[in-house]
């Protein structure tokens, strides 16, 4: 399988990238191919809404007008069969530099491959998690019809624990 992180958090070592780099770990040991993709160590912008990728007709259907580093994560979404969003969770909702992502896959519309979703979140406490799963209810799994494959949380003390990183390498294995 075809599998696309986002990542979300602008902390290269922190606490997302641990449980990022566990899951991928035990999913790429089962032979799954992984692409984590760091957003917030690129240029990303938000969408304009200006709706250049929607004019049917043309020759640029489905293509965002902005030149940036999206244009290198079209051809990974294109690709995915599952897709996982890793994010610090702040003020209740995911990063900003995910959210620029995320709002940039409308380009696409439904990525032609994609099946399968999980959901990564880590923060400093707990019961502040209800506007990432709301959107990733809502925006991944209700509207482009993806399977769940599971939510993974951790706070203060879980953080970076055997056990947390521990779940995460095998759920990537077990897919």
């Amino acid at each position: 399988m075809n599998i696309l992180i986002l990542n979300g958090s602008p902390r290269p070592n922190g606490n997302t990238a641990a449980m990022v780099a566990a899951f991928a770990q035990g999913a790429g040991e089962m032979g799954h191919t992984v692409h984590i993709v760091p957003v917030c160590q690129m240029n990303i912008a938000g969408c304009l809404a200006c709706e250049y990728c929607h004019q049917k007709g043309s020759d640029h259907a489905w293509q965002c007008i902005q030149q940036d580093d999206m244009q290198q994560v079209y051809p990974l979404l294109d690709q995915a069969e599952m897709i996982v969003l890793a994010s610090p969770i702040y003020y209740h909702g995911f990063t900003g530099q995910l959210q620029c992502a995320i709002n940039r896959i409308y380009a696409l519309d439904k990525p032609k491959n994609l099946k399968k979703a999980a959901l990564i979140m880590s923060s400093g406490s707990d019961h502040v998690y209800s506007g990432a799963i709301f959107e990733y209810q809502n925006s991944f799994l209700q509207y482009l019809h993806l399977e769940d494959m599971g939510m993974f949380s951790a706070y203060g003390k879980q953080n970076k624990s055997k056990e947390k990183l521990n779940e995460l390498l095998e759920f990537g294995m077990s897919l």
